[in-house]
């Protein structure tokens, strides 16, 4: 392996997958494949004593799902590039991977040329997505078409606590209200962006520039 190879670890349970990304990402010189795994319950062990550069994600494994896996290895191994490689296209997807820590996300029918691009802008510190992920994203959702959601002052302020990452419990101490409180105006924001989870909200909220 060379030097400045970016060291690559691949994690699907398809071996057709794993297979045609080895041989395509062999014809690289750039990339080594360093590891393969059909499931998550090694790839921890393993990255405790091998240095990786990037992992090649998927989303749906047989004793794991990938979005809480890359949360964990992001917590253990911040700069570790994850990118997720999956057939799933829905937008609540994408939200979750990057909410979570992704580095980026692509659809398994990428090619080569383009996982290639997307690795490198990952590596230099950017979030990519391919070209399909891109169109979905910028697609425009039914709150989009109705318009911006209006806040109040207290929602605003609650909302930009929350993509923080801070939980109800702690945003109630911090704003020196009740826990309950601050569940009913998550409710209520859910609602504004017709969100069904935090992740979603955050991403509307973020279309809309309120964050």
């Amino acid at each position: 392996m060379r030097k400045d190879s970016i060291r690559i670890v691949l994690v699907d349970d398809h071996p057709v997958v794993i297979q045609g990304l080895k041989t395509a990402l062999a014809e690289d010189g750039e990339f080594t494949i360093i590891e393969t795994f059909s499931s998550g319950s090694m790839l921890l062990p393993f990255l405790e004593f091998n240095p990786v550069d990037v992992i090649l994600l998927d989303i749906i494994l047989p004793d794991a799902n990938g979005i809480d896996l890359c949360l964990e290895i992001k917590r253990l191994y911040p700069d570790i590039v994850i990118l997720f490689l999956s057939n799933h296209a829905e937008r609540s997807f994408i939200m979750q991977a990057v909410q979570h820590g992704a580095n980026g996300y692509l659809l398994k029918n990428t090619s080569l040329s383009e996982l290639s691009f997307c690795i490198h802008q990952a590596l230099g510190g950017q979030v990519t997505f391919s070209d399909e992920v891109q169109k979905i994203m910028t697609r425009p959702t039914d709150n989009d078409v109705k318009g911006i959601p209006q806040l109040t002052k207290r929602e605003k302020e609650i909302l930009r606590l929350l993509a923080d990452g801070k939980t109800s419990t702690v945003i109630a101490e911090e704003l020196h209200i009740s826990p309950l409180t601050i569940i009913t105006h998550r409710r209520n924001l859910m609602n504004k962006f017709e969100a069904k989870n935090v992740a979603e909200l955050i991403m509307a909220a973020t279309r809309s520039n309120y964050l």
